[in-house]
């Protein structure tokens, strides 16, 4: 029962934002009680914590999985995004921005978490870029780490980047061929311009 929630209140927290969704709605939605929900989480920020860790190791295990496949480091990141994008729900509502508004202190340690995974795997994919050649050899790579961490971070943020006005699919899409660009050999832009077309479907 508790993974059943868990997983619910995941799917619902995510389609319609962490403050906007109520224990009665997760409830009714469930067929059960608001108790027993309780008897497992014992107030609504137990249980946004806990799906903010779950949401985490999920995205995380399916990350990895992308690196295992060993494809080029270009074409590496334009997966790890879409996987992003489809298990965080490209919605009008956004649900990381309500939860740094509403729940700051689990949003704070989820953003730490976030960045000492991303560190690692951008770390990783800069250095195979480099080798493989798609990627400058001059690069900071510590500050790019930082740089790339900050900027996907922020394009969550809906008063900049008003769901209405731009599509999350877009701003992320877009987000990614800018710090491609910045730090491309002639080879890797070849490669991105490839891969473009076939990814901005």
């Amino acid at each position: 029962m508790k993974e059943s929630i868990l997983i619910k209140s995941c799917d619902m927290f995510l389609t319609r934002g962490f403050k906007s969704v109520t224990m009665d709605e997760i409830a009714s939605e469930m067929g059960i009680s608001k108790k027993t929900i309780y008897q497992h989480f014992s107030t609504k920020n137990s249980l946004i914590e806990a799906v903010s860790t779950h949401l985490f190791e999920s995205i995380s295990f399916g990350i990895d999985g992308i690196y295992e496949l060993d494809k080029d480091p270009i074409e590496e990141l334009f997966l790890i995004k879409d996987f992003v994008l489809k298990n965080l729900k490209d919605e009008n509502a956004s649900p990381i921005y309500q939860l740094q508004k509403f729940y700051p202190k689990i949003h704070k340690s989820l953003m730490a978490k976030q960045f000492a995974k991303m560190d690692d795997c951008v770390i990783a994919n800069i250095n195979k870029g480099i080798e493989q050649g798609f990627f400058r050899k001059d690069l900071n790579i510590d500050l790019i780490v930082r740089f790339y961490f900050v900027g996907m971070t922020n394009l969550k943020d809906v008063e900049i980047f008003n769901p209405s006005e731009f599509s999350t699919k877009l701003v992320q899409t877009t987000y990614l061929e800018y710090h491609l660009r910045g730090i491309c050999t002639e080879k890797g832009i070849k490669k991105l311009e490839e891969l473009i077309p076939k990814y901005n479907l």
